[in-house]
């Protein structure tokens, strides 16, 4: 009786620590989020699917790129998913054989030209490049084209693509864009545009009036002029080019299924409600964009190819470094 007892016993504590062990699936996510962006988007998931734990690490994408491949050159790959700022990183990385194709159900919802066709990658929103103008300018530029006429002499910023993947993805797409060309950023340099850093440079400049006009991502002057700043952002005639901060597997995750579920999650009708309420375009046509913010399907997106702007990246940025320089 007493050897039954204890079997028994043993036997519970078995299933104790087994439903502890595996009471909870994990998850590790790298992202270049805001802060507050990534913590929302991990507090959405968890309460879509509690069991799983996340562990985060955020960071700009050069810095997490440089910390994953000195993580993957040790041998080492700590996270199960990434969602960073650009496509371009994406299709390296998945060039280099570092990401898992993945072909969510989801998917369905998404133009074709949003996501990698084997699944290795998927754009979670749509941040475009467009031009903003500070409202007490003296004109209302409507097209790329108007900044390269006289009254725009000197008066137009930038960011640069030495420092800005956003800003990279618009030089390729403009140079491939038939009505503009790869003579379009001769043309800018020869109006006197100057380039900066980042985005956040080009839209202070703006807004401070220091340069009445710009060209920068559209979140940032929208979400400003909805409390008072004094700008106004102008999705161009001819298109505007788009970073998509997509999301993807890596090749190497321990945790599989969680990083599907992840997947789905943020590309799914509930994840891109998420984006439009944290003020972005969502990457699916069905949602309704944040205030502010035109019909998704009145905006104009260039078309860019990716493969070809990797392939491209040192040409450009040497390009527009002997115009502007570093």
């Amino acid at each position: 009786m007493l050897m039954r007892t204890l079997c028994t016993a043993a036997t519970l504590t078995g299933l104790v620590i087994s439903s502890t062990l595996f009471a909870n699936e994990k998850l590790v996510l790298y992202t270049s989020q805001p802060n507050s962006d990534a913590q929302q988007t991990v507090d959405a998931f968890q309460a879509a699917y509690p069991d799983i734990e996340v562990e985060w690490v955020r960071d700009g994408t050069t810095q997490l790129m440089t910390r994953l491949r000195s993580e993957l050159s040790a041998g080492v790959s700590n996270p199960d998913v990434l969602l960073i700022a650009d496509s371009m990183t994406m299709e390296s990385l998945k060039q280099e054989g570092h990401l898992q194709p993945y072909l969510s159900d989801e998917r369905d919802g998404y133009d074709a030209d949003l996501y990698d066709p084997e699944g290795y990658y998927y754009g979670t929103k749509l941040i475009t490049t467009g031009i903003v103008y500070n409202t007490g300018a003296e004109h209302q530029p409507q097209s790329w084209q108007d900044l390269l006429g006289p009254d725009y002499a000197g008066m137009v910023t930038m960011p640069s693509p030495l420092y800005s993947g956003a800003a990279l993805i618009h030089m390729a797409a403009i140079s491939a864009n038939p009505e503009l060309g790869t003579d379009y950023y001769d043309a800018l340099h020869t109006n006197r545009t100057e380039a900066q850093g980042g985005n956040g440079g080009v839209f202070n400049a703006v807004a401070a009036g220091t340069k009445p006009y710009g060209i920068v991502v559209d979140f940032l002057p929208i979400r400003e002029a909805a409390k008072g700043s004094p700008v106004a952002f102008v999705f161009p005639e001819e298109g505007v080019s788009a970073v998509t901060e997509p999301v993807a597997i890596m090749q190497d995750s321990e945790n599989l299924e969680a990083a599907q579920k992840f997947v789905d999650f943020v590309i799914s009708q509930q994840g891109q409600e998420l984006v439009s309420q944290q003020g972005y375009l969502p990457a699916r046509s069905d949602i309704t964009p944040p205030e502010g913010f035109p019909e998704r399907d009145s905006i104009a997106l260039m078309p860019v190819d990716i493969e070809q702007t990797l392939a491209q990246e040192a040409e450009l940025k040497q390009r527009f470094s002997d115009l502007f320089g570093g």
